[in-house]
């Protein structure tokens, strides 16, 4: 792409389209861009746009547009070709800081974010002069340029804190320290000295001030590790300015700190060295009367909130982001005053809570804020530690939850209409939800039909909370970690809870509830086969909504609940009646064809594993709609996405697990297609796991014929692999693969085809190889198809009797028997314990396991062998049955003794000797 106007104006209609909220204009031209980053000058006509277009939207979009190409492609993969030519990351590197530091404030932080990712994988080797071009900005006295500059030192320092000790590190934070350390220092003094001179002049204090916090940061970063010399040179400039900055007054920085100040006083209280402070009976009333109570109140905004953006609502409720707010705070100051005056501090409480529940009660209509203030403080008061998976742990002994639940939960909930009082239904739902555990297992039970009538209020929150209140009790532990709400009591309620789950779909603001949604997967799970009568009306509904929401995914939990609720409905059906899945496959292909035609990123590795889930169901062969979608499932394109690897690699196994016949035949030519993908799987440190998987498959299910052209082929690959980037999980699978090969082909047809590629390299493989790391295998079926291919190694391999392998018949004996008897070798290499946390490059769409598609653990040898250890011991009777005193002899003479003494006992509970 050259850098024209034509090719600007171009790039210029296309970020227009992509900020279209139809997406059928919107994906073509997400599609175009995607196809045409891979062009030289790309990134270089997005930087362009944004520093010469006139429209501002069009300059914002370049800018993220311009982020998220950096954060997708500058890192160089081992193994994969570079998405950047060299002259491109040149000019990028050479324009990016002064654009950065030239852009309004809005485009300066995406710039700033890429400066950031650049640095990460660049800095210091392949951007040395970076610092130095930064740190002569310190003199423009431009606080918008030195701002930016502080922000993206900020983002690129800020790893030292967390990063591992090592020589690389200490040097990078010895040459940043050269560069950085008396430029800061001096911005420090001078930034110091202009708020004074600044003093009375509120906006540039607020710009000031916001420079010394990056400042303050930074001093953090370069401290964190150890102390450097020459901040400990300068300790009394930094410390007696950081002092002056936590003793100034100044009115103008002051704000509403009322959370702030509660906080503060919650946190002193906590401590055992304040503790005097607060033992005043006098003390401890004046805080809960004038700094509590009142704090506790529903204010203005928070209605606002319930009614108007009850989605920041729920947030702020359910999920804890509510920290700065006063209640949080008051409700934190409660729990700090109870850890060490819990009786009397409840006694105080008790007083309020009767009172403001009488309020309530003289006039409910105009006092619902009093009983809802009563509610909160009662479960301030009550809950000592909580976790969100599991509600309150641990409860105030003082507080009758049940009591309370009894006498001013309930009468709410039972109230015919589910629209008056929202907020106290809200309150009384989330009472159920926090003290599930305190409560008893019958009041949970009278509460279930009420939640369940509550799925039909008009209000987000309160349909919302009922739908997640019904979610967490039914995930509640009984005896023997059974659900505590089993089945049978639910039976009565199952059509109606169903029906009101997906009633509340269809509320405005509720369509992609992630809540309902979870609740309706969760229900599935608890009731299983009492919902199949209601499946045919129940998967259309999800059909439904699967297509609606394919249009403009945006929901992620949403989206991965309702491919549960799918997976869901499949295993119910088709474990009582396997013939069903042709009805979900009729129900469901016509959405998945179109997810697939307008490639929707999202849902796709989504759709793989449901087809997956469909196709393992199907008893006898592979009916035609698959075979007509396998060839597109060998398309580069799909393998470029990291998200699509897993799931796909299942979907092509189930293919050769059912039919391996069809495709040897059929989709002879597609062989090569299969091989291709396990050969870009194995090249990658990240994915060569599923390489093996894929293989693995090919091997035990193909007719041997039909690969018999590709098998010294592919083992040639293999050992390049291990020859130039061998690491530990790529060995394991190596180990399990040829044991694997082993016991489908034979340990004979094994020897040949090692020694066929190089003469005597069968050997040096169980020296190399298979001996010394064959304690590493991890797995139950692992271990035993390692068992299995090892003993037809010792039993069935005439060469490991009579040629030079023979003297490695005992030690590979006793490596088996280790195998069976010694802890799990799990010891990786240092240089390898990060290998996969970063190996996807830039952001994808990651890889969402679906827990209710899940693969059962197929055991290849398990109709073969059912004991490894007897296989054994059987196997070693027939050789020695063959030739006589050979066997005894060799173990006599080098088998150490302990590994005997197991050998000994596997020969006994197999009843057989060795002659």
């Amino acid at each position: 792409m050259e850098l024209s106007d034509a090719n600007l104006q171009t790039l210029t209609e296309y970020l227009k389209k992509t900020l279209d909220p139809d997406p059928s204009i919107r994906r073509p031209a997400e599609k175009f861009l995607e196809s045409v980053e891979g062009n030289q000058n790309y990134p270089l006509l997005l930087l362009t746009l944004l520093e010469k277009s006139q429209d501002n939207v069009i300059k914002v979009c370049a800018s993220v547009t311009f982020k998220n190409y950096i954060k997708r492609n500058w890192r160089i993969i081992e193994d994969e070709p570079n998405k950047i030519c060299e002259t491109d990351r040149i000019a990028i590197k050479g324009n990016i800081v002064h654009l950065m530091l030239s852009s309004p404030e809005q485009i300066q932080k995406q710039l700033s974010d890429a400066i950031s990712i650049i640095g990460r994988e660049d800095f210091p080797q392949k951007w040395p002069d970076l610092l130095t071009e930064m740190v002569n900005r310190f003199q423009s006295g431009d606080f918008h340029v030195i701002n930016g500059v502080l922000r993206t030192a900020h983002s690129l320092f800020k790893r030292y804190r967390h990063e591992f000790k090592s020589n690389e590190l200490w040097t990078e934070i010895k040459l940043v320290l050269d560069a950085f350390a008396q430029p800061l220092t001096n911005l420090f003094k001078a930034t110091i000295e202009l708020c004074s001179t600044h003093a009375n002049d509120a906006s540039a204090l607020k710009v000031l001030f916001s420079s010394l916090i990056q400042i303050a940061k930074l001093f953090y970063s370069l401290n964190f590790q150890d102390l450097p010399e020459f901040f400990e040179d300068h300790m009394e400039t930094w410390m007696t300015n950081f002092h002056s900055l936590l003793t100034l007054d100044n009115k103008l920085l002051q704000t509403d700190l009322v959370s702030n100040a509660i906080q503060f006083l919650a946190s002193v209280c906590e401590r055992p060295h304040y503790k005097h402070l607060f033992e005043d009976q006098n003390t401890l009333t004046s805080i809960c009367e004038k700094v509590i109570v009142p704090n506790m109140e529903f204010r203005a905004a928070d209605e606002e909130a319930f009614e108007d953006n009850s989605e920041e609502y729920i947030r702020r409720d359910l999920e804890g982001s509510d920290i700065d707010t006063r209640r949080r705070a008051a409700c934190d100051l409660v729990r700090g005053l109870c850890k060490f005056f819990e009786g009397p501090v409840t006694g105080i409480f008790s007083g309020y809570v009767n009172s403001m529940l009488q309020e309530y009660a003289k006039n409910p209509s105009v006092n619902w804020k009093h009983k809802d203030a009563a509610i909160y403080l009662v479960t301030s008061l009550a809950s000592k530690a909580q976790t969100q998976k599991h509600g309150i742990t641990q409860a105030n002994e003082f507080v009758n939850l049940t009591e309370f639940f009894v006498n001013h939960i309930q009468p709410d909930l039972k109230s015919a209409n589910v629209n008056e009082f929202p907020v106290l239904k809200a309150d009384g739902i989330k009472y159920i939800m926090i003290f599930r555990n305190q409560v008893p297992k019958e009041q949970l039970l009278v509460s279930i039909p009420l939640l369940i009538n509550h799925l039909q209020a008009e209000s987000i929150v309160v349909h919302t909370y009922a739908a997640h209140a019904l979610e967490r009790l039914f995930t509640m532990r009984g005896t023997n970690n059974a659900t505590l709400i089993t089945a049978p009591e639910m039976a009565p309620f199952v059509e109606v809870l169903l029906t009101n789950l997906f009633k509340a779909l269809t509320f405005p603001g509720s369509s992609e509830n992630e809540y309902i949604m979870k609740a309706v997967m969760r229900s599935f799970s608890l009731l299983q086969e009492a919902i199949i009568p209601y499946i045919p009306s129940l998967i259309a509904q999800l059909t439904q909504k699967l297509l609606a929401v394919s249009k403009n995914p945006s929901k992620p939990h949403f989206n991965h609940y309702m491919f549960e609720s799918i997976c869901l409905s499949i295993r119910i059906t088709c474990k009582a009646n396997p013939a069903a899945v042709g009805s979900f496959e009729e129900a469901l292909f016509m959405v998945f064809t179109e997810i697939l035609q307008n490639d929707v990123q999202e849902f796709i590795p989504y759709v793989f594993q449901v087809m997956s889930l469909l196709l393992e169901i199907h008893k006898n062969d592979i009916p035609s709609s698959y075979m007509a979608l396998f060839p597109h499932l060998l398309q580069p394109v799909l393998w470029e996405r990291t998200g699509n690897i897993p799931p796909l690699v299942r979907l092509l196994q189930a293919y050769l697990e059912k039919g391996a016949n069809t495709i040897a035949s059929a989709a002879a030519d597609k062989i090569p297609g299969l091989l291709g993908v396990f050969q870009k799987l194995i090249a990658s440190k990240a994915n060569d796991h599923q390489g093996f998987y894929l293989l693995n498959s090919i091997i035990e299910h193909m007719p041997p014929e039909s690969v018999d052209q590709y098998r010294k082929q592919i083992f040639i690959l293999l050992f390049q692999r291990l020859q130039n980037s061998k690491t530990t999980k790529f060995i394991k699978s190596f180990l399990v693969f040829i044991n694997l090969y082993c016991v489908k082909y034979g340990a004979l047809a094994l020897q040949e085809i090692f020694d066929s590629i190089q003469p005597k390299m069968f050997g040096m493989v169980l020296e190399k190889i298979i001996i010394p790391e064959i304690q590493k295998v991890s797995g139950q079926v692992e271990k035993k198809i390692c068992a299995v291919g090892i003993t037809k190694i010792l039993t069935e391999c005439p060469p490991m009797m009579d040629t030079e392998y023979t003297k490695l018949w005992t030690p590979l004996l006793q490596a088996l028997i280790g195998l069976f008897e010694l802890p799990e070798d799990d010891t990786i290499p240092d240089e390898e314990h990060f290998i996969d946390i970063e190996d996807t490059p830039g952001y994808q769409t990651a890889f969402s396991q679906l827990a209710f598609a899940g693969k059962k653990e197929h055991d290849p040898v398990g109709q073969m062998v059912n004991n490894p250890k007897i296989h054994l011991a059987q196997s070693l009777h027939k050789l020695s049955t063959a030739c006589p005193g050979r066997v005894p002899s060799m173990l006599s003479t080098s088998l150490n003794a302990e590994a005997l003494q197991y050998l000994q006992g596997y020969l006994q509970a197999a009843s057989v000797t060795l002659l």
